[in-house]
């Protein structure tokens, strides 16, 4: 079994972990909350959100699961850093675990690369200026973002709340001119359920927060990260 321990702040989909576990074998997804309050898609509230003094205790009790690896499960808390920020935060999370570590946004990276893609179209849940960051992590990383949507839902737990036919709604609505892949950010939106219609509905490769952050724990704990119904990303 593959332990990848999962840093998630507030509540709203962490239930796709336990989803997750049912659908890729020999591997377990435990998850520590780094945070009780609100989550907010603001800048500075993800800030404080992804600091160090927020993720380092938490990393440290993850050390109690004795996981192969540890992901912070937040895109907005770690592409408002910046990517060299973004590296540095998997650092505190990796001195702090004692395994290797990184983070959704360069999980996200991570998924394009190795399905030999460089062209992306974004659906965000998050307002346009937090959404940008995101937008210049992924150009940084050396992908191109073809059109970027966005939604201003004011928070994780509002994220939570929006069900699977507004996933793929937002997902239709998308201008996937140029694209060869469709990127969906945020660990606190729903999407693992629905991610073969997703695929089937756009024909092309759809790469969402959970799933990524699921896949890219396990390659860095030496799991093969594949498996069925969760997209091309897990077919090999």
């Amino acid at each position: 079994m593959t332990t990848v321990a999962i840093l998630y702040p507030g509540h709203s989909a962490e239930d796709e972990f336990p989803a997750l576990e049912k659908l890729v074998p020999e591997a377990s997804f435990p998850v520590v909350h780094t945070w009780e309050g609100s989550t907010d898609h603001d800048v500075e509230a993800l800030l404080t959100l992804g600091s160090r003094e927020n993720l380092a205790p938490s990393a440290e009790r993850a050390r109690d699961l004795s996981p192969d690896a540890a992901m912070w499960a937040c895109t907005s808390g770690s592409f408002v850093y910046g990517r060299d920020g973004c590296r540095d935060q998997a650092g505190w999370v990796e001195e702090a675990a004692g395994v290797p570590s990184s983070s959704t946004s360069l999980a996200f990276a991570e998924a394009v690369h190795h399905l030999g893609l460089n062209r992306v179209a974004v659906a965000a849940t998050y307002p346009e200026d937090v959404a940008t960051h995101f937008v210049r992590l992924l150009e940084a990383e050396g992908i191109t973002v073809t059109a970027l949507s966005t939604y201003d839902v004011p928070s994780g737990e509002d994220a939570g709340r929006l069900d699977a036919e507004w996933v793929l709604a937002t997902a239709r609505a998308a201008d996937l001119t140029g694209a060869q892949a469709l990127l969906v950010p945020d660990t606190a939106l729903h999407t693992v359920a629905v991610l073969p219609r997703l695929e089937e509905t756009l024909g092309m490769p759809v790469l969402t927060a959970n799933q990524v952050t699921a896949w890219y724990g396990l390659r860095l704990a030496g799991h093969p990260a594949r498996a069925e119904g969760l997209g091309a990303l897990f077919a090999g």
